[in-house]
């Protein structure tokens, strides 16, 4: 019996194929479960639409992602931080204060998990923050610590 997957289920399928199982199989634990479907041709049609949709919000996604990607690449952050002797900062700056700072100054909002930032900023100067904001799209936001 074909049925279509509506979640993953380990060792046969995962959300959204179509595979060939056993029709007890299918009949008393899948569908009751609501873990599978019968392939049905309107099944299979509403699952290609679903794919189509899916398919068009990712794009729309990256897009966006990219336009931001733009956005950053060309943006100077600046940030206020007291700092001691040699240009030294009393703390750090990290990626949650340039998430916020964003947030408060230029009114764009980033997950501060999205930052790949190795270890906090802890001197004055300009640091390039790489963020990761789509599977392939990245961009580099220049940070520059001014003294308060």
């Amino acid at each position: 019996m074909k049925v279509i997957f509506l979640k993953d289920v380990k060792g046969q399928g995962k959300k959204g194929e179509i595979r060939e199982v056993s029709e007890g199989y299918a009949t008393n634990f899948l569908i009751p479960r609501k873990l599978a479907a019968a392939a049905t041709e309107a099944n299979v049609k509403q699952l290609d639409q679903q794919k189509k949709a899916e398919a068009k919000r990712r794009d729309l996604e990256k897009e966006q992602a990219q336009q931001l990607a733009q956005v950053l690449s060309e943006m100077t952050l600046e940030i206020r931080a007291k700092s001691g002797e040699g240009g030294r900062l009393f703390g750090s700056i990290t990626t949650k204060q340039i998430a916020e700072e964003l947030e408060k100054s230029k009114n764009i909002s980033i997950d501060k998990r999205k930052m790949n930032l190795n270890e906090p900023i802890r001197s004055l100067g300009v640091t390039n923050v790489p963020i990761k904001l789509f599977p392939d799209v990245s961009a580099t936001l220049k940070v520059h610590v001014i003294e308060q």
